[in-house]
């Protein structure tokens, strides 16, 4: 093979090498341009870890990546309206006291780990977020076993910084 084909071989393959993760970068559930149909985001995106109905017949199809979690919502026709990362300080700061469970999972999605609390007859949702501050500040929500809603919520330290593999964090 003469030296030009080896290197016009190695330019095609760093170019589709680059498209692909170009491609990649797009099917992130951020990325989707408004007005896509619900059926294209399920379909270029990994299945949603989440469904929540919205008011007036819409849809929030949550995706969690890692301590991110994006929420989409879609209007009654199936296209997308609003795309946000809702694991934030912000966001946090909207959960309270008395909200049922079901108001939790719409606003912030699934949690990364649920702990129960036998005794005080509870479960502890640990959300794991990017924090410039402290990678080791967990958000945590109490919600009480008996009627679903939230007792307490606020920051946390990560139980994971304490143990033997936490690599220092």
């Amino acid at each position: 093979m003469r030296p030009i084909d080896r290197c016009a071989r190695r330019v095609a393959t760093f170019l589709l090498a680059a498209a692909a993760l170009a491609a990649c970068a797009t099917m992130a559930p951020g990325g989707l341009p408004l007005g896509t149909p619900i059926a294209t985001a399920r379909q270029s995106l990994v299945g949603p870890s989440g469904e929540y109905p919205l008011p007036g017949g819409g849809t929030r199809l949550e995706y969690r990546q890692g301590r991110q979690t994006y929420m989409l919502d879609f209007d009654a026709a199936g296209r997308l309206v609003a795309s946000r990362q809702v694991l934030t300080p912000e966001t946090f700061a909207t959960i309270t006291p008395g909200m049922t469970q079901d108001q939790v999972l719409a606003r912030i999605g699934r949690p990364i780990h649920v702990t129960g609390i036998g005794w005080q007859k509870q479960q502890l949702w640990s959300y794991r977020f990017s924090s410039l501050e402290n990678e080791c500040i967990v958000f945590q929500v109490a919600i009480a076993d008996a009627t679903r809603t939230v007792t307490d919520a606020g920051p946390n330290m990560d139980p994971a910084c304490n143990g033997p593999n936490s690599r220092g964090r």
